[in-house]
């Protein structure tokens, strides 16, 4: 693990984007820089962190983090569901096939829990027992296991609007996405959330719930954007998950922010409150515990080691060339 005090020194006074701007100018990302190469091809490079839509800082090894961890679970996932990787060029930066992005996200919860508006435990609270369709038991308490599984789709809101709350019957009734469609897409998050739920075990860790994207490349279902990393899971440790009784076990995502945010009177409108420099060194350490917990190797950020599968020697130019002939 990283010197507290290094990643400290390491915090940018302002928010400094990996530089792709020669290979065309930038088409999407708010915490991520998508650039295109060609018509089926794009470069993606991450530094940001955002909170309740907001970009509010820029964390000391985010990017290689996520780039790294979500790497190696795509590679653990393989069999699972195509993903739109081609190649991976250095810590930061990956190339990846353009998709036709499906108009959903999909999230699959272990447990009940959450801050915001959306959260599980928030509508339960209210008295919701079926949030988004799902009936719920009963006298549960915050952070309990699910019964099973759920899934909890949303639809991807536009910058600065919310995310529509949607359960199943309303995907097939307004025919967001066919319905032979879903119902792969339901059999794939489940089956990815199983293996994602086993191999946290192995580490741990407990995987409470997950964000899936999901696109169409060649008319095929394909896994994009990030899998199973600190941004798109909320990752618990087991042991202050069995010492928590009911309080809050020690997250290992950005759920330690919004719930730095929340404490401090703050939930997503207005101007937010400044990070201090250790919170966000906090983040840090807990995006690198995450990754060296499962990937059981130690995080260097200058020594990147992709999996098999994208190891290719050469410039950037070579691995897009590369990727485009194969």
């Amino acid at each position: 693990m990283l010197d507290r005090n290094q990643l400290v020194s390491l915090i940018p006074s302002a928010i400094q984007s990996v530089e792709l701007g020669a290979w065309g100018e930038r088409v999407a990302g708010k915490v991520r820089d998508i650039y295109p190469y060609g018509e089926d091809l794009v470069l993606i490079a991450t530094d940001r962190m955002s909170v309740f839509d907001r970009v509010v800082c820029a964390v000391p090894y985010k990017g290689q983090v996520l780039n790294q961890l979500s790497l190696w679970w795509f590679d653990q996932v393989r069999d699972l569901a195509a993903n739109h990787v081609v190649a991976a060029l250095d810590p930061n930066v990956v190339v990846a096939r353009r998709a036709e992005a499906l108009p959903i996200e999909v999230v699959v919860r272990g447990y009940i829990t959450g801050v915001t508006a959306t959260a599980l435990w928030t509508l339960y609270c209210a008295g919701d027992r079926q949030p988004y369709g799902i009936p719920l038991p009963e006298g549960m308490k915050k952070n309990d296991k699910l019964p099973t599984p759920i899934i909890t789709p949303t639809t991807k809101a536009l910058v600065g609007s919310r995310d529509e709350r949607l359960t199943r019957e309303a995907i097939l009734e307004r025919r967001i996405v066919p319905p032979a469609l879903w119902e792969e897409i339901e059999h794939v998050a489940l089956k990815l959330f199983e293996r994602g739920q086993a191999v946290a075990s192995r580490a741990g860790l407990i995987l409470v719930d997950t964000k899936y994207e999901f696109g169409l490349v060649d008319g095929r279902l394909t896994l994009i954007d990030e899998v199973h990393t600190p941004d798109s899971s909320r990752y618990w440790t087991q042991e202050s998950y069995q010492a928590s009784h009911g309080a809050a076990p020690r997250n290992f995502d950005k759920e330690f922010l919004r719930e730095w945010y929340v404490a401090n009177g703050y939930r997503g409108e207005g101007t937010p409150p400044r990070l201090p420099k250790d919170v966000i060194a906090q983040v840090a350490e807990r995006y690198i515990a995450a990754y060296e917990r499962l990937t059981r190797s130690t995080f260097a950020p200058e020594a990147y080691d992709p999996p098999p599968a994208l190891r290719i020697a050469g410039t950037l130019r070579d691995y897009v060339e590369h990727s485009r002939q194969g």
